[in-house]
């Protein structure tokens, strides 16, 4: 199936702009919005995953097991990796506890030792709550006729969302799935269902919306604005489709490098952190100046992701490929 090289682009650049937000976050700048790469790789999900049912369709179980081998064994591996360095004292600050590190490896949503916050041992991890999540509604909804599963599915996410203003709890489960950002993959596969239909906007639309994107982003960093998933999924959305109204056009082709990142971007979302990590620990030690720190910890977090991809998640991907009743998610994009 013929590749979506601006949506591939688009998860190269969530992914950095994650990266810039936990490197500037440790070296003393301000980059806050990089975090709303989460928010574009939501409504990436949800188109991607959209787009994979309607091309190949499949059974639940057997959708959910490939979810399960395309994000599990890379996470449950970083996972490890940040419960040994707590075990060796590198991560002073880490609490781990029993109940702590079964429910992050099975991404149930739980209140973290360390922080009190709703975080899993290795912290990024939060967003595959979400994801997984979705991918078990979703898995479900694939019983229901076609027409049928975007509908129920948006109406039980709305609900849920609306759940969530209504009612004060401290539950973890409950603070976690009526968050509005749940819409996000709703959104997705709302556009998605466009996108298959041939509705894409025109490339002039395309320039507006994906500026426009752009300029609200810059405009809460500049500003320094207050901002969560109810600004920031709305611009993802416009970014979205944007991109895909400036690809319906031929605006992209196949870049080399840009490639590579989105294909890399999950291995770079879980590893960037331990890199940034030794980057900070090592400039301190030689007394290297911030702005050098800062990317130093870009370069870094990015090269360790790309890394981790090539020796790790595309071994495991090219190893259990034949055994996918679907394709891994670049290729069904």
């Amino acid at each position: 199936m013929k590749t979506i090289h601006g949506i591939q682009y688009l998860r190269a650049l969530a992914a950095l702009g994650v990266v810039l937000f936990h490197a500037a976050e440790r070296t003393g700048h301000h980059f806050a919005i990089g975090a709303a790469g989460v928010d574009v790789f939501f409504v990436i999900s949800g188109f991607i995953m959209w787009v994979i049912s309607d091309r190949r369709p499949t059974a639940p179980l057997a959708f959910l097991r490939e979810r399960l081998r395309r994000i599990a064994p890379i996470y449950w591996l970083a996972t490890l990796v940040m419960i040994g360095g707590g075990v060796a004292g590198l991560f002073p600050n880490l609490v781990l506890t029993l109940g702590h590190i079964l429910a992050s490896l099975v991404f149930i949503p739980a209140r973290s030792p360390s922080s009190g916050e709703i975080w899993p041992v290795l912290v990024q991890g939060w967003t595959l709550n979400f994801e997984m999540f979705f991918y078990v509604v979703f898995a479900a909804s694939l019983m229901l006729p076609r027409d049928r599963r975007l509908p129920v599915m948006a109406a039980l996410f709305v609900s849920l969302v609306l759940l969530g203003l209504t009612i004060t709890t401290q539950n973890a489960l409950i603070l976690t799935y009526t968050r509005p950002v749940i819409l996000e993959f709703v959104a997705g596969m709302i556009v998605a269902e466009f996108w298959l239909r041939g509705r894409t906007a025109g490339p002039g639309l395309g320039i507006v919306l994906v500026l426009g994107a752009f300029t609200g982003f810059a405009a809460l960093a500049v500003l320094r604005l207050p901002f969560d998933e109810r600004v920031l999924g709305p611009l993802a959305v416009m970014l979205v489709v944007g991109t895909l109204a400036l690809e319906a056009g031929g605006w992209f082709q196949k870049w080399t490098l840009p490639t590579l990142l989105g294909d890399a971007s999950y291995s770079i979302y879980l590893w960037h952190t331990f890199a940034i990590s030794v980057v900070v620990k090592a400039a301190a030690m030689i007394g290297l100046n911030s702005v050098l720190t800062l990317l130093c910890a870009l370069a870094a977090g990015t090269l360790a992701g790309v890394a981790a991809y090539l020796l790790i998640e595309r071994p495991l991907i090219r190893r259990t490929r034949s055994r996918l009743p679907l394709n891994r998610v670049r290729e069904a994009s």
